[in-house]
């Protein structure tokens, strides 16, 4: 066993098995963002995959894309995000550049002409205010 994974407490196969079940697409905090953008009464399509980093909703005629990023994936510096103690080799690189990727896709979209609204996991727990948020993006 070497070094590095004598730290944690699970096998590689339970490790593997954990890691698989993190899902990408309808996670938690999208299927909350939909049906509150929904509730508002606004209409979307999910993940176009003729944009850039196909964004979790679309909304076409007003030109507009929201993601929904976790925290600890996307980096966003909140106290929900805590870098991992363990495979840090493997860490170190993976979230920096996820952030960096999340960044370009960025500027691909406002060259397009898109508006583009990053909405955080942290931003869950305040709905109210979250639907102001979004009700203000997109009117």
């Amino acid at each position: 066993m070497s070094q590095k994974r004598r730290w944690d407490p699970l096998s590689a196969a339970e490790r593997s098995e954990r890691m698989s079940r993190v899902r990408g697409r309808d996670t938690k905090p999208e299927i909350i963002v939909r049906r509150l953008v929904h509730g508002m009464g606004f209409r979307y399509r999910l993940r176009a995959v003729d944009l850039p980093g196909k964004p979790d909703l679309v909304f076409r005629p007003q030109r507009k894309v929201i993601f929904v990023h976790g925290c600890f994936w996307h980096l966003h510096g909140c106290n929900r995000y805590r870098l991992p103690k363990t495979r840090t080799d493997f860490w170190l690189p993976k979230l920096p550049g996820n952030s960096v990727r999340d960044k370009r896709t960025k500027r691909k979209l406002w060259a397009m002409g898109w508006r583009v609204l990053t909405v955080w996991e942290c931003q869950l727990r305040d709905t109210n205010k979250l639907a102001t948020k979004i009700e203000k993006f997109l009117s």
